[in-house]
Parts: C-alpha cells; structure tokens; sequence
C-alpha cells in the first residue's frame, strides 16, 4: 500500500519555473533565438498594392453622376434660377437633394422627375412669365407674394391663392394653359424670393429644409367647385404640373375658408402626392385661424387673416390690364351685329344729268374779245366834189 509520502506531489519551486526565463534575458542579445515571423514572403507586397475600400455613393452622388446626361439630354440647365453644374456648387446640390427627397432618395425617380422639369422650363420659359402682363378681368386680386421677417431674422415668404376672388369662372379657368401659365408666374414670383442660386449651405442630411416658402389657398365665398368641370380640370392640372416641376420647395400648403364639398380636391391630391407631402397640408374653415399657425409673424401677417399687418392685396403680384376683347371671344352674331353697326353707311349724291343739246350762246371768256372797229361816218357833199375836182391834177401827174 502507498503511503502518504508517495501520493504526495513534490512541489516546484517558482524560482525554478522562473529560471529558464531569467536565463534567456542574461544572455548577449546575439545568442537570443530569432523569434520566426508568421508572414509569409510576399505578404507585405500583397497588402501595399490592396486596393481601397471605395467610399460609400450616397443618393445625391449617384444623382450628380447622371447630371450631365440629364442636362444633354434635355438641353437645359436651369432650375428655379439655379445654373445647374454639379454638387461642389451648393445651389446645384440643394436642387438635387430636393427632387431626392420628393422621391424618398430613389435616385432613379428623381432623375426622372428632373428630366421632366427641364424639359417643362424649356417649354414654359416660367422665371419669363414674371415679366408678363395678365388679363386683369379674369386674374384681378387672385394671387400675391409677401414676405415676413420674424423676431429671430428668419424670413417667411407666402404664396396667396385668392379664388374666392373669382368672378367669372369660365373666364378664368376656362383656358388652362393660360391659368397655369398665371399660377407659374405667381409661383415663380416667390421662387426669387427664396433665392436659392445664392445659397451657401446645404440642406442638412436627415435635417429640416430651410428653402422653403408656405402657400395659402383662400375659398372664402366658393361655393361652385364641386360642380364646375372648367375648375376641377384646371385644378387637376394645376396639382399634376405643380407637383413635378417645384417638388420641395413648400414647408406647408393651408387651405382657408375650405367648404366641406371641397373634400374632392383633397382625395385628387393624394393620386399625385406623396404621404409626406401630404402631412404638409392643413384645410381650415376660417381664414383667421392661420394667426394661430404661424404665430411668429402675427405681426406682420395680413389682417384678413387674424394678423396684425396689411391686407394681402398690398403684396407683390403680377402685372395686371385690361385685355382688348377680340371678335372670336363673343359669339358670332354679337359679333356681326356689332360689325354691321360700326359700318358707316354712305351717302347718297344726286345724278349729275347734261344736256342733250349744248347752247351755242355761251362765250368763251378765256379768249379776248376781237376788237370792233368804228363805222366810217359819211362824207358830206361838198367833200366828195372836192375829191372829185383833184382827180384830173393826179391823172395827169401820172401821165407825165
């Protein structure tokens, strides 16, 4: 049997453990062992020539790649006043991050949408509308711009819709070119305001857009849209249009003074708008309850609408004039008639009738009337004896 002693582990010494170690570092550093590297030959070469990781496209990238393209493809350039160019130029880049955030950064849907708003400036030619004179008959007091400077120095620029200012539908909606052609000059107006072609920051990645402007549509004393086909597909294209070519560029769109039948036009806008857009939208039933919204510039915000400024028609707006009615504006009776009346009639002279026969007793007084000379007066007897008595004296002077 073992004993005890035998089970019994001897313990080593931690000097002993130790030793080997303290052994090694007395020793000259020539005779230490070369520890053998784990690289193997070639290693090195293989990791200088590695190339880099490339960094990571962002959406605005990728679309400032394709902006060349775009811009030779649609043979335009500019945009809301902006030279487009690429994204070292901060206008440029501000556009592009727009029409990215209209298209939740589908860098595909965005070209797609700035090809189409190229081509639609190139066409419309809308900073040039500015500059235009309306038809005041049919766009009098119907659209205006102010800007509002707040207490902390921020500006705010509105965009006013006036239709409950409307006299005559027809008029003006009737031709909707002409009334997109009105609301683009409108629109255009306030997009010089927001000068973006001077702008010198971008808009923050994930951050609140500072370039935008608010819009206010007015339907005080409306009552005729629902039914009004003129106004419904001016108001369609209005949307469609509006949407593609100045996506961005409205913080918040207020519908005032909105009748409960104007439900329609909200349930158009969501076939073209997006959900956060449409979050931008706020209808309300009285005009003055804008005060309440935009409470930093109650001060300055027009009194119509429960601010303590002037009245919106004391904003800028476009020129305006009496438009000279043409003929094929009225229906062509009134038109003829109208013509028949303004023709003056001729008089009538009498017939001149001559003469069958000419008189013969009339003189003619351009010529000089003949002389007429007197009549000899008779010679008296006792003359003619004495001519006779020199008769003979005279013959015979002749016969001699």
């Amino acid at each position: 049997m073992a004993t005890e002693q035998d089970k019994t582990v001897t313990a080593v010494p931690a000097e002993t453990i130790a030793a080997p170690a303290v052994a090694a570092a007395d020793k000259p550093v020539d005779q230490q062992p070369v520890e053998q590297s784990a690289e193997q030959p070639g290693e090195k070469a293989a990791e200088a020539v590695a190339p880099l990781t490339p960094p990571v496209e962002t959406p605005v990238v990728k679309l400032n790649a394709r902006l060349a393209d775009i811009v030779s493809q649609t043979g335009y350039s500019e945009m809301w006043g902006v030279q487009l160019s690429d994204i070292d130029h901060v206008p440029t880049k501000v556009v592009l991050q727009k029409f990215l955030r209209a298209n939740n950064d589908d860098v595909a849907a965005a070209e797609k949408q700035l090809v189409s708003a190229l081509e639609w400036r190139k066409k419309m030619q809308p900073a040039s509308l500015v500059n235009k004179t309306f038809d005041k008959k049919k766009f009098n007091d119907l659209g205006f711009v102010t800007v509002h400077k707040a207490e902390d120095g921020k500006e705010t620029i509105i965009t006013w819709n006036i239709y409950g200012a409307v006299k005559d539908n027809k008029a003006t909606f009737g031709n909707v070119e002409e009334f997109i052609k009105w609301r683009a000059a409108i629109m255009e107006l306030s997009v010089q305001k927001l000068n973006l072609a001077a702008v010198t920051e971008a808009i923050p990645e994930g951050g609140e857009d500072p370039y935008q402007m608010i819009q206010v549509h007015d339907y005080l004393s409306v009552s005729f849209f629902r039914m009004d086909p003129a106004v419904k597909a001016a108001s369609k294209e209005t949307i469609s249009v509006f949407s593609m070519a100045y996506p961005e560029l409205l913080s918040n769109k207020y519908f005032v003074n909105v009748p409960a039948i104007m439900g329609w036009m909200f349930g158009a806008m969501k076939l073209f708008l997006s959900p956060a857009t449409l979050r931008k939208f706020h209808p309300m039933t009285s005009g003055t309850t804008l005060a309440t919204e935009l409470k930093s510039i109650v001060s300055s915000l027009p009194k119509e609408y429960g601010g303590q400024g002037s009245s919106v028609k004391e904003g800028l707006t476009i020129s305006l004039a009496e438009a000279k009615e043409k003929p094929e504006d009225k229906p062509k009776e009134v038109a003829a008639a109208e013509k028949a009346a303004e023709t003056p009639v001729e008089e009538t002279k009498p017939i001149e009738t001559k003469p069958a026969v000419e008189e013969t007793t009339l003189v003619d007084r351009t010529k000089p009337a003949e002389e007429v000379k007197p009549a000899e007066e008779p010679k008296s007897t006792e003359e003619v004896k004495a001519v006779e008595e020199t008769k003979p004296a005279t013959e015979e002077v002749k016969s001699a």
